[in-house]
């Protein structure tokens, strides 16, 4: 059984909780708070750490290797698929290759069941060539081009569909593997089994160290783009932007993701969590095994409706995107949606009888 630790919990509760609050604002209200960008990287940046986490207890209770990347293979391939359904089921069938979350995590677990073979400094290497060559990529395709008032749009091509997977989708391999294989590579330093005490106090520095220095190195990059050149500043160096991920935000956002790990690691799972914290470190725990589950069943919440009502207004599923309510609405619509989640796991977490993960495990375990 995997070895449960209270920071990868509390950082992938802080991941959901942050999208879905971006989400039910930008989808029903046409605003985007100032922490929109943060969740999903280190959602996924978490995703690489909760592999390491699954593998290395399998390996460790006796499943032999080629078992391992059975299962590996296929997890990745039914979340690969839960991302179509997603796509085809809350976007409409029009977008099932947006290339969201879920069809990357899935693509990230079979790239990291490889890796995982790899020595580490080849996964460092890999993870820094990612990130390098995505700017080349982005321009190479024309990032631009496939976007449409923020939004994803494509032609129902080969080529276009590939480059999407590849560099111009929602998610696209490149760069967010490199926030896969960091999260893969930051666990096999902090919860490695053979760790000693003081070696994990040592790992937990050295990676708050380097989380430290992206984004000091993020930071700098904007502060410094005026004095690029325009060459530069405009294919490479673009400023702090998700879409498409720029190079400061993929140090930044990494960066961030890694030093909140070690402190996470430090404070949460290296020491007794204290009494007034273990009632909230519960409930984190709940929303962390369910964290798939969440994030489809939040956009079926908020998105259904919102099509539905402008179908049978205005005859147009799109008619209230974006101009459903008032910002304080949609705050108070994701407040309730997570209490009921919580309200649900409280009564049904422990047992495991439902949601995506179960599925999940039930297939392909």
């Amino acid at each position: 059984m995997t070895t449960r630790f209270s920071s990868v919990d509390v950082l992938r509760t802080l991941a959901i909780i942050v999208m879905v609050f971006v989400h039910f604002c930008e989808n029903l209200a046409g605003y985007t708070p100032d922490i929109a960008g943060f969740g999903a990287p280190l959602f996924v940046f978490l995703s690489g750490a909760s592999y390491f986490l699954w593998s290395d207890a399998k390996l460790a209770g006796g499943t032999d290797e080629q078992e391992v990347s059975k299962i590996s293979v296929r997890r990745g391939l039914f979340i690969f698929g839960a991302g179509f359904v997603f796509n085809v089921l809350v976007w409409l069938p029009e977008d099932v290759f947006n290339w969201d979350v879920l069809t990357f995590i899935g693509s990230a677990l079979l790239v990291l069941n490889i890796l995982r073979r790899f020595p580490q400094p080849i996964c460092v290497l890999i993870a820094c060539m990612a990130g390098l060559l995505s700017p080349v990529l982005q321009h190479m395709a024309d990032y631009g081009a496939f976007w449409e008032q923020g939004h994803f749009d494509y032609d129902w091509t080969l080529s276009d569909v590939l480059t999407g997977f590849l560099a111009t989708g929602y998610f696209p391999i490149f760069p967010w593997i490199t926030l896969s294989i960091a999260g893969y590579l930051c666990a096999s330093r902090l919860f490695a089994r053979t760790e000693r005490g003081c070696d994990r106090f040592r790992q937990t520095w050295n990676l708050g160290v380097i989380g430290l220095s992206l984004v000091t190195a993020s930071f700098v990059l904007v502060m410094a783009r005026p004095m690029m050149p325009d060459v530069i500043a405009s294919r490479y160096f673009i400023g702090w932007d998700q879409y498409p991920p720029s190079a400061e935000y993929v140090l930044g956002t990494l960066g961030m993701a890694i030093v909140l790990l070690a402190l996470g690691h430090r404070f949460l799972d290296l020491q007794p969590a204290p009494t007034r914290l273990r009632g909230m470190l519960a409930i984190a725990e709940s929303f962390s095994r369910y964290s798939l589950t969440i994030y489809a069943l939040h956009h079926v919440v908020h998105i259904w409706p919102l099509w539905v009502y402008g179908l049978a207004q205005a005859g147009d599923p799109m008619t209230f995107w974006e101009d459903a309510m008032p910002v304080a609405t949609a705050c108070v619509l994701a407040t309730v949606f997570l209490l009921a989640c919580w309200l649900v796991f409280h009564k049904f977490g422990v047992r495991r009888i439902w949601g995506l993960e179960r599925s999940m495990r039930w297939v392909c375990d």
